[in-house]
């Protein structure tokens, strides 16, 4: 800066743009101000051509041409307002007045301005917090003549930063997301600018919020960037912290709050922080576990939160085990709360509905233990209903497809919508699958296994009877014996975070 003008590095299309939007507006408005004026440093008379871009001068250069093509259309769009032009007018200088502001910062006077404008707009990267905060850190690292340049130090670091925080299991861990975006460490700015980490802020509120500190001392800030990159990492390799950390983000507890818990807390006292987290999360005594419901919406939610907090401790206590509970897999939605074992088929009302619900039952009847003429006799009930099924066919069928599906199934007669019958399970759009009874469940949790799909370990463990006792298994049913075990389980995984029951006076 000198005599109070500016080097312009980038920007030059806008501020030209919006230079002659507001000299047209004085044609209507001569009170308006235009409170910058420009000079292109390689083309003589530019200055005094923007303030009057007359036909004539548009000759003289390809720069005086643009100009004037461009102030030509703003003044078509005016006039083809008509008597209208006057009020756009003043719409528009008080939008510009109003909403339009211009972001910028001073390069050190040392800095080659040509290697700046390069930089800037190499691949064109859509401007964010992040871009702008990486162009205002590198330019503080970069330095003066007093001070060394750590630029190419802290570009490197914040490549690896970018990259770290890019593996899907590690960012579905830290944030509940399965989908990327297009600057991952925002999520550590978003974080130090002490608000929310999600992307719905106003613009450049991280930003605004983070320039000061980092004008002040780029080193301190970016130390501190690197040391909330060095936590997470370090929750990521410890199997506990994983589990428990994951799990509260998995059910909605925000990032910046689990970073502002573990503030000068040893591991052990940040872990016990986080198991009082959960439990007041799940907020279920042992009462509560057992009556919770899918009837209602309140009771699905909280029988989510709480099988998903089976699964993740089934795996957490594993010893001598490597395996993780994939939060990428929880959070792109492959799993969702359905019934182990329906009873009946009242959401189906579709032809091609009944139709996929009988062949999945139909195909499920082949390798059950029965009686060789029964099953013989209901398959061929199936194949003779199937080509003329209806909603006043159906109904009887399946009642009796049901009867045989639950032979020895005492439990069949209990409440199939409390937890001790629900798990994590997929193709929530199957809906035939969806309302199937155990057998038909259990023969596609198997042939997903064989594919190498990923099943939660509780939703596995229940389709092979691993919690019932083999005096009681009966393979192809879920009965009593089998809702017992699985409650009992869920005691043993997930007991340590029930409430106390509250005592009656």
């Amino acid at each position: 800066m000198a005599d109070g003008r500016w080097e312009l590095v980038d920007g030059q299309q806008r501020l030209t743009t919006l230079f002659l939007i507001l000299q047209d507006i004085r044609r209507s408005l001569p009170f308006a101000k235009v409170q910058f004026e420009l000079e292109y440093a390689t083309r003589g008379g530019s200055q005094e051509y923007l303030k009057d871009p007359h036909e004539a001068g548009s000759r003289r250069n390809i720069d005086f041409f643009h100009i004037h093509k461009a102030a030509s259309t703003i003044r078509s769009w005016f006039e083809s307002l008509g008597p209208g032009e006057t009020q756009a007018a003043i719409d528009f200088y008080t939008d510009l007045s109003r909403r339009v502001k211009v972001i910028w910062y001073e390069a050190p006077i040392a800095m080659d301005s040509t290697d700046l404008f390069t930089r800037l707009n190499v691949g064109r990267i859509p401007l964010t917090d992040a871009e702008l905060v990486k162009a205002l850190l590198l330019t503080r690292a970069r330095g003066n003549a007093d001070a060394s340049d750590r630029s190419q130090e802290v570009a490197a670091q914040w490549d690896t930063l970018e990259r770290d925080l890019r593996a899907p299991e590690l960012w579905a861990f830290v944030t509940g997301q399965a989908d990327s975006q297009s600057n991952h460490i925002a999520l550590l700015l978003d974080c130090l600018a002490g608000g929310s980490t999600g992307r719905e802020t106003a613009a450049f509120k991280t930003f605004d919020s983070l320039r000061a500190e980092i004008d002040i001392d780029f080193k301190t800030f970016w130390n501190k960037v690197l040391d909330l990159h060095s936590l997470i990492l370090g929750w990521y390799e410890d199997r506990n912290l994983f589990h428990k950390v994951g799990y509260l983000i998995a059910t909605k507890t925000p990032f910046n709050e689990l970073v502002t818990v573990a503030e000068g807390k040893t591991k052990s006292s940040f872990e016990a922080l986080l198991d009082n987290m959960i439990r007041t999360k799940l907020d279920l005594t042992d009462t509560a576990l057992s009556g919770l419901s899918y009837e209602s919406a309140a009771g699905r939610e909280k029988a989510t939160q709480a099988l998903l907090l089976m699964n993740v401790e089934t795996i957490r206590k594993m010893q001598h085990s490597s395996e993780r509970y994939s939060f990428h897999a929880h959070a792109a939605g492959a799993w969702s709360l359905e019934h182990i074992h329906a009873q009946n088929a009242e959401a189906l009302n579709k032809a091609e509905q009944w139709t996929s619900w009988l062949r999945l039952h139909r195909d499920a009847l082949v390798g059950l233990p029965i009686d060789h003429d029964r099953r013989l006799d209901m398959i061929r009930r199936i194949d003779d209903a199937i080509p003329t099924i209806s909603r006043h066919t159906f109904p009887e069928l399946q009642r009796q497809v049901n009867a045989i599906f639950s032979s020895g199934d005492e439990g069949a007669e209990g409440d199939v919508h409390v937890i001790d019958n629900l798990a994590l399970l997929g193709d929530r759009d199957n809906s035939a699958l969806s309302n199937a009874v155990f057998e038909v469940k259990r023969l596609e949790i198997l042939r997903r296994d064989r594919m190498g799909s990923y099943i939660p370990v509780c939703t596995r463990n229940v389709f092979l009877k691993y919690y019932t006792e083999e005096g009681a298994q009966q393979v192809h049913f879920w009965g009593a014996a089998d809702r017992r075990a699985y409650l009992d389980a869920f005691r043993r995984e997930i007991g340590g975070y029930l409430m106390e029951e509250v005592s009656q006076a």
